[in-house]
């Protein structure tokens, strides 16, 4: 692998085989991302015909040589979040700009921070894999932005001790809003085992979803509060979207003027549903609530959520 050349190449999966760490890579060429998730990207680029015929595997330490060989942009935001809070609308209204490359949500990075890995060879890793996804495969970019999963802020200690000049957010919503919208379609951190040992764990037992979803966006929220208060990091609330982008939000990213107008060329569509459009929905979830999910989320959510309110902007 000394004359490694993987460019135009992505990493779309890693997994454990007899042991060892692999990466399962897939070509892109110097297509930009601009769906909603890295997953869709994926999807629409194994169906061309190239990455039909031809694969590409490597063991891990390729993500290591690879960058050594042809360093990409270090990360120069990462968007921590609630789920079902806005987090999308950000990342997509990033992915307007040519100069910035948007992450969201790849499977890889997920599978190394929860990973088993000694630390030091997890942050190599980790360096690897978003310094490949980084890489400058249309000559313009000049930023890199990536969304994590909502349960990742489990992690994002791990993260800042490879990335600890990269600054953060953490998007957030209020609680009986986000769980209404996972009581009608769940999202995988919401069914019980189904995405394994994470923060959002509390081992109590439940007796239905409208007991068992709350708990989980209570951890979520907690956990992001507990991180921007010793971390420093911008908590952003989904009631100021998209405004935002003209404001702090564009100062965090580092946007120009032109930048800031060119961003809400996004904004008229449904950031998860790019074909659709977006229609506020936050009243309806309001009203849809049962009594018992009100009770749950006071219980177990809304004191976070106030808490993160209350941080200085």
């Amino acid at each position: 692998m000394e004359n490694l050349n993987l460019h135009g190449w992505l990493p779309i999966r890693l997994w454990q085989e007899a042991g060892q760490w692999q990466v399962d890579w897939c070509w892109f060429g110097d297509a930009q991302l601009r769906q909603p998730f890295f997953g869709d990207a994926v999807e629409h680029a194994l169906r061309l015909p190239f990455n039909q015929a031809f694969r590409r595997q490597t063991p891990l330490d390729a993500l290591g040589l690879w960058q050594r060989q042809s360093p990409g942009l270090g990360p120069s935001a990462f968007i921590f979040h609630a789920s079902r809070c806005g987090s999308t609308l950000i990342s997509q209204m990033l992915a307007q700009l040519d100069d910035h490359i948007v992450i969201s949500e790849p499977p890889p990075l997920d599978a190394l921070l929860r990973s088993d890995l000694p630390p030091a060879e997890r942050c190599v890793a980790l360096k690897g894999l978003l310094s490949a996804y980084g890489q400058r495969r249309r000559g313009v970019e000049r930023r890199l932005v990536v969304k994590l999963d909502a349960w990742n802020i489990g992690e994002l200690a791990l993260l800042r001790e490879c990335f600890p000049d990269t600054p953060w957010l953490f998007v957030y919503r209020d609680p009986l809003e986000i769980a209404v919208s996972h009581l009608r379609r769940p999202g995988m951190h919401m069914v019980p085992g189904m995405i394994g040992a994470t923060v959002l764990d509390d081992g109590l037992p439940f007796a239905s979803q409208e007991d068992f979803i709350p708990r989980r966006v209570g951890r979520l929220l907690a956990t992001g509060l507990e991180h921007c208060r010793a971390s420093a990091g911008m908590a952003v609330n989904y009631t100021e979207l998209p405004e935002a982008m003209t404001g702090r939000l564009a100062a965090f990213f580092g946007l120009d003027d032109r930048q800031r107008k060119r961003v809400f060329a996004a904004v008229g569509q449904h950031a998860k549903q790019p074909a659709q459009v977006f229609v506020g929905d936050s009243e309806d979830k309001r009203r849809e609530a049962s009594a018992l999910l009100r009770e749950r989320v006071l219980h177990w959510a809304q004191g976070p959520y106030e808490a993160l309110k209350s941080l200085p902007l």
